[in-house]
């Protein structure tokens, strides 16, 4: 039996535009939370290419991340099973495009919203995790880091 420790890697834009940012309502096991437009990373994509899919897909907007915020952890467990799951979160920030008139929003996405700082801080208890603000926070700290700072070998997007 494999008991090696696998986080569930996933991506997140945090989307700022005149002081609000882009966050999505969706459903979840637990009602319906706010959110980071966010999603697992899947294979063949690099970090950066995964949170640009993911935005499009959740929000409908176009994304480009051009730095990195932060890489977070954070751990679940799942009432009804006691699934203990572990997420590794790589938030970027970038430049927001278009909006897709012909696409609609992925399954379980309720409605896009655009809220402030404080109006996030204000909605804590319906947060999907505490990484939705943390991510916020440190965007508007200012952190950021070089794009490279990820490393994506040409391997991930298939045998060489």
């Amino acid at each position: 039996m494999d008991n090696r420790w696998r986080p569930s890697v996933t991506v997140a834009a945090i989307i700022e535009r005149d002081g609000r940012f882009l966050l999505v309502e969706e459903e979840t096991s637990h009602g319906l939370r706010l959110n980071n437009p966010a999603g697992h990373l899947d294979p063949g994509e690099t970090p950066a290419e995964g949170c640009a899919r993911e935005a499009l897909e959740e929000t409908t907007w176009n994304f480009r991340a051009t730095a990195l915020v932060g890489i977070y952890l954070s751990r679940f467990i799942k009432k009804a099973t006691g699934e203990d799951i572990t997420y590794m979160r790589f938030a970027f920030c970038g430049e927001l495009g278009e909006q897709d008139p012909t696409l609609q929003l992925d399954q379980g996405i309720v409605r896009t919203l655009w809220m402030t700082a404080e109006e996030i801080r204000a909605s804590a208890e319906r947060l999907r995790s505490p990484l939705v603000l943390r991510c916020v926070e440190d965007y508007l700290a200012g952190t950021r880091y070089p794009l490279s700072a990820v490393y994506s070998d040409a391997s991930i997007h298939g045998p060489t």
